[in-house]
């Protein structure tokens, strides 16, 4: 099946209620196996990327990433253009409750125009890789002043099977007390969709902003690889 079919069979409406009640939601099974391996292949491809980043040089974790470079591969490029009109009403949503200006547009080139306008014009999709020990400190994928609130990863190796360990994690920040851990083991093929900064909590007083971070706990044993679709560009 293609994934522009597959992507229209997927309830978005419990997405939708999934995002406004957790700040995530998970699509399972995505992608189908092939598709998985495939763009794992491409990590070694040094002709498609922009930029390669070691994690422990920068105090990140330990591991590697690397930017795509646009024109994006086919895949990645109709995933991102074609998840994006469906989370813009979350992203609104959540801004209109916390009496926040933004509005975001409906279609994905409308975003990228704007980043533009913001001289943020370079590519933010990348792909991941740890091996044994490596991991992600908690961080947020803002990348300058234009960015939008979702992103998604998808899961390129399966748990138990080619990875021990390697959790992802999500925190919630909760007013004046310590933070909540989410610890989620999302399978091979499956996307997990996510607040990139925060997402808004009723309180006694209306809605407040509940900040989110994300990262990767230990890899035990074997290789993780992931995906990440952030929609917004970067300025560098």
């Amino acid at each position: 099946m293609e994934i522009s079919s597959k992507l229209e069979q997927v309830d978005w409406q419990a997405v939708t209620e999934a995002m406004h009640q957790k700040g995530f939601a998970v699509i399972p099974d995505l992608l189908t196996n092939e598709q998985t391996e495939m763009l794992k292949a491409m990590y070694d491809d040094p002709a498609i990327y922009r930029k390669t980043v070691v994690m422990e040089r920068h105090r990140f974790g330990l591991g590697e990433y690397k930017y795509f470079n646009y024109p994006l591969p086919e895949i990645i490029r109709e995933i991102r253009t074609r998840i994006y009109p469906k989370l813009a009403p979350i992203a609104n949503a959540w801004f209109k409750a916390l009496h926040m200006e933004t509005s975001f547009p409906q279609q994905h080139s409308e975003l990228l125009e704007q980043c533009a306008q913001s001289g943020q014009q370079k590519a933010t999709v990348l792909i991941l890789k740890y091996g044994k020990g490596g991991f992600n400190t908690l961080h947020q994928d803002l990348y300058g002043e234009c960015y939008f609130p979702i992103q998604l990863v998808l899961f390129l190796s399966d748990p138990e099977t080619d990875f021990t360990g390697g959790e992802f994690v999500l925190t919630q920040q909760i007013p004046r007390a310590q933070s909540k851990a989410i610890v989620l083991k999302p399978h091979k093929g499956d996307a997990l969709i996510f607040t990139t900064h925060f997402k808004p909590e009723k309180g006694t007083k209306g809605y407040y902003k509940s900040v989110m971070k994300h990262g990767v706990s230990e890899v035990h044993t074997g290789e993780r690889y992931t995906l990440g679709i952030i929609f917004h560009d970067a300025v560098s």
